[in-house]
């Protein structure tokens, strides 16, 4: 069986995030989507609650495994025996830093990385961009799944 890991913060889920996840799914019999924890960042959504929007918007897939992390994401491929982490490249910019990361995780574990460039519609586009235009008061809905946009909108009305 051929498995992977799409490792995020999620906080919330994209378009974007969501276009690599749907494009992993069909190279990988189960793609595990990984809800990376870093204690010293607060998210606008709690870890749970990231857990279940992804299961909402990637249930259609079929062979999406949603769960979170904290430590380093070799582990949670040798735990479950995954040989691979799928990761989206947005810019030149993200690769300079993702060959790092995709370097030491080999050199770690043996762990492999596959690069998806993104969607140019998605090129742009971040969690932490979409939450501070969504803060002013900008509309953000074309670049979330529908479920998410009302989490963000409920969520930013209570601060």
């Amino acid at each position: 069986m051929r498995r992977a890991v799409c490792p995020g913060s999620f906080d919330p889920i994209t378009n974007g995030h969501l276009d690599i996840i749907a494009r992993a799914s069909e190279l990988y019999d189960v793609v595990h989507v990984a809800v990376m924890i870093n204690k010293s960042k607060q998210g606008l959504f709690t870890v749970d609650e990231r857990i279940e929007l992804i299961r909402q918007v990637t249930g259609r897939f079929g062979n999406i495994e949603v769960e979170s992390h904290h430590g380093l994401l070799v582990d949670f491929c040798k735990d479950r025996g995954i040989p691979a982490i799928v990761k989206g490249l947005r810019a030149v910019s993200d690769f300079d830093y993702e060959l790092q990361m995709a370097q030491m995780n080999n050199g770690l574990s043996g762990v492999e990385t596959l690069f998806i460039p993104t969607n140019p519609t998605y090129s742009f586009l971040s969690s932490s961009l979409v939450k501070e235009v969504a803060a002013w008061g900008g509309d953000v809905s074309h670049l979330l799944p529908d479920v998410v946009q009302e989490a963000l909108v409920e969520r930013l009305g209570e601060k």
